[in-house]
């Protein structure tokens, strides 16, 4: 979604911690006293444009500037704009609600009964739910004196009373916000019991309960959400919490089927398809790898010296939440020159001031060369010109984007998006830090492994169903399944 770029933490000691407790007592009737998802496309079926795809990317940018967190989203093709969502059950009795999922989030949070702010309604279709912990027999307020609350914090609070819930705030680059304080619930899954089948089964999470929200996560947005779900590195992300228990690990994939829709995301020990693996980068908060070449067609490109050393954000960025790719520009240039020099005959044009595109009525794969990107372990990312062009207004455009257009940071900046990553399974692998891919028709199955049992169930492609009015053929959905080990979580 929008990229954080403060959370609440040891920097709060950094300034005077009244204003941290003022902001607390201010949210509005806080009482401090007191799997399988289903994922749809958030904007299936709507008018693409152009504009707001940039607008879009830009957005997730402004975050990777700040050591911000990255969301889950893209259509997989450059002309398919919006977000992916879940649908998840939370408490006892469980209740639905829709949360946006965020690869890079280390927390989950949805909007709370005490919230003025939140939307009451959305033009998504779906019925929003403001969550209230006096409504579940399962809830629980988590107290700032807790462990969780020190280790999100990064130690213990000032002026935490033994009846003090432990807060949150999150400010993201476009302005928005969310506080609040976490809960502990149950989140209701389903959960793999056999080859294509799923049982109920559900965890005990600490999530937050948000009680004041602003900007786009406020009631001003129209195609507004309950809130996030976290899949990020922290141990406080929803993947994390459900590995501490021992049952899950630390593993999930994804394949997005950029070609019929659909797609799969799997927390667990995938088997097959086997995908090659290369490092991710220590201490770094996203899924940085190094690249050590760019090939177009048989021609390398020279990479420039330390362009896997650009500050805090070294090395390439593998995003599913971005639509598009971006390249620096010593990078950028040469490539897209090598590209329209296959057909000499093109007239170019410049869309939105950006976008590079051109009329073309032959085999775009014929056509066109393959771009290879080379990364450490000898780990091969190939993308085929079918996926780096895409149509509009009977122009066929580039989908690569010049980082050296951006602003001054983002100049150096390597951002490989769903442009890159559709129509491949996508590992990642935190047990050994690792991440990888390999092609695959995502609209098939995968295999993964009961890590107790040692048993392989086949986990396929889904859409999920609802009351909501989407243009199936053009909506982008994936299945999110969670190991059958999640039935013994209590």
């Amino acid at each position: 979604m929008r990229e954080i770029v403060w959370t609440v933490n040891r920097s709060w000691f950094t300034l005077p911690f009244l204003l941290v407790l003022i902001f607390w007592f201010t949210l509005t009737g806080v009482d401090a006293a007191n799997g399988v998802f289903s994922v749809k496309y958030k904007y299936a079926g709507k008018e693409q444009s152009l504009s707001d795809l940039k607008a879009h990317d830009d957005r997730r940018q402004l975050g990777i500037l700040s050591g911000v967190d990255l969301p889950l989203g893209g259509s997989g093709r450059p002309n398919g704009v919006g977000l992916y969502y879940a649908r998840i059950g939370i408490g006892t009795p469980s209740r639905d609600y829709y949360v946006q999922v965020d690869t890079g989030s280390d927390i989950m949070w949805v909007n709370c009964i005490q919230c003025k702010e939140c939307p009451r309604t959305s033009s998504l279709g779906i019925d929003l739910t403001l969550y209230n912990i006096n409504e579940s027999n399962t809830g629980k307020l988590v107290p700032c004196y807790e462990e969780f609350c020190y280790e999100v914090n990064g130690g213990p609070l000032s002026g935490c009373t033994a009846n003090m819930s432990c807060p949150y705030l999150e400010i993201y680059g476009d302005g928005s916000s969310t506080a609040g304080y976490f809960v502990k619930d149950f989140v209701q899954y389903d959960s793999v019991s056999g080859d294509l089948q799923t049982t109920s089964a559900n965890g005990s999470i600490i999530f937050g309960c948000g009680a004041r929200q602003s900007g786009d996560l406020s009631s001003s947005n129209e195609e507004a959400l309950d809130g996030i779900l976290g899949f990020g590195k922290a141990n406080s992300s929803l993947i994390s919490q459900l590995a501490t228990t021992g049952n899950v690990k630390k593993m999930f994939a994804h394949c997005l089927d950029g070609t019929n829709g659909g797609g799969i995301f799997a927390i667990g020990h995938v088997v097959q398809p086997q995908v090659n693996m290369t490092p991710l980068i220590p201490n770094e908060r996203h899924y940085n790898v190094n690249m050590t070449a760019v090939q177009v067609g048989r021609d390398l490109i020279k990479l420039p010296t330390g362009i896997s050393e650009t500050g805090d954000r070294r090395g390439a960025i593998i995003d599913s939440g971005t639509t598009l790719a971006y390249l620096p520009e010593t990078v950028y240039v040469p490539l897209v020159s090598k590209i329209i020099s296959q057909q000499p005959d093109l007239k170019i044009q410049t869309v939105h001031d950006e976008y590079t595109c051109f009329q073309y009525s032959g085999s775009l794969d014929d056509g066109f060369p393959n771009v290879t990107f080379h990364f450490e372990n000898s780990v091969l990312l190939k993308v085929y010109p079918h996926d780096y062009l895409f149509p509009f207004e009977g122009l066929w455009c580039i989908g690569w984007q010049n980082s050296g257009m951006q602003s001054r940071d983002r100049r150096n900046m390597t951002l490989l998006g769903d442009l890159v990553l559709s129509n491949k399974l996508v590992l990642y692998d935190l047990e050994q830090q690792a991440i990888g891919w390999a092609e695959y028709n995502c609209s098939s199955s995968i295999k993964v492994q009961d890590e107790k049992t040692g048993t392989v169930h086949l986990v396929g492609s889904h859409y999920i169903s609802s009351g909501c009015s989407f243009n199936m053929p053009s909506a982008f959905i994936m299945w999110l399944l969670i190991s059958t080990l999640l039935c013994n979580i209590r």
